[in-house]
């Protein structure tokens, strides 16, 4: 079974995990410049280093050309394709929009057999024939086969006991360059970034669980990085509960979807 993802985040990656340890091939479409923040965790950061592995899987930059080999090979391929155009020349099995922009940008239900999306901005039976929750909680990872999942509420999930405290935001418009690394201890008041020379300063202890990449544009407000209060290093290498839980849930549609399909082409043959 082949599957396009779209997008390569950290949450996208949980579900490519999830996936291809389940025996499907699985390839991924990027954009350019991925603003990923769990960097040691995501299979985007292929596009800037030609290669990444999480968690023992590993995906590689592709040309579209090069998309049968590696899976041949049993390496990811990641395309540089932010609209997925992809998806006409290879005729996969299934989609799935796990990009995570609250919206949909331009995920539709003919792009293929099945076409599952993860989050708000979607809705069952409309632009896709299923909707994954993401809001931590507990729906989390529950699949919606009618209607779509609970409306963004900008707020983060609660983790170690903080929401919104645990998040760095670029504090203006310019290009971020990091002062720290991804795992790094770190304390209330430390910098973890400079944007145009205006520190991106942490405001809770804990690990630096997420950071972007330097020389990444931002916008003021715009995520920048995560601090963990669990203070667990190895948490940074490892996708996350949230990641693995919707990857479980476009697991569970994909084969439901799919079985479905089935029972009806051997109703119809009879």
């Amino acid at each position: 079974m082949l599957v396009m993802i779209r997008g390569g985040g950290d949450l996208a990656t949980g579900v490519a995990l999830r996936l291809y340890r389940s025996g499907m091939q699985v390839v991924i479409c990027e954009i350019a410049a991925p603003t990923s923040i769990r960097r040691t965790v995501c299979f985007s950061e292929a596009v800037r280093l030609g290669e990444a592995s999480v968690e023992g899987v590993s995906a590689r930059r592709a040309e579209p050309e090069e998309v049968p080999l590696l899976l041949e090979e049993g390496v990811i391929p990641v395309l540089v394709d932010p609209e997925a155009q992809c998806v006409r020349m290879w005729k996969p099995d299934v989609v799935v929009d796990a990009i995570l922009a609250k919206r949909n940008l331009g995920t539709r239900r003919d792009m293929a057999p099945v076409v599952v999306a993860a989050g708000p901005g979607f809705t069952a039976g409309v632009d896709c024939h299923a909707v994954v929750e993401t809001m931590r909680g507990h729906y989390l990872g529950r699949v919606i086969y009618a209607g779509s999942a609970l409306p963004n509420t900008s707020i983060p999930g609660l983790i170690g006991g903080h929401a919104g405290e645990r998040v760095l935001r670029a504090p203006a418009d310019g290009f971020f360059q990091g002062a720290k690394q991804i795992g790094e201890q770190v304390r209330a008041g430390d910098v973890a970034g400079y944007v145009a020379g205006v520190p991106v300063v942490c405001t809770i202890d804990g690990v630096l669980r997420g950071l972007l990449a330097d020389g990444t544009a931002v916008t003021r407000g715009m995520k920048s990085g995560d601090v963990d209060p669990r203070c667990e290093p190895g948490h940074c290498l490892w996708a996350s509960d949230k990641a693995l839980a919707v990857g479980g849930g476009v697991l569970e549609a994909i084969l439901h979807l799919t079985s479905q399909m089935k029972q009806k082409e051997n109703a119809d043959g009879k």
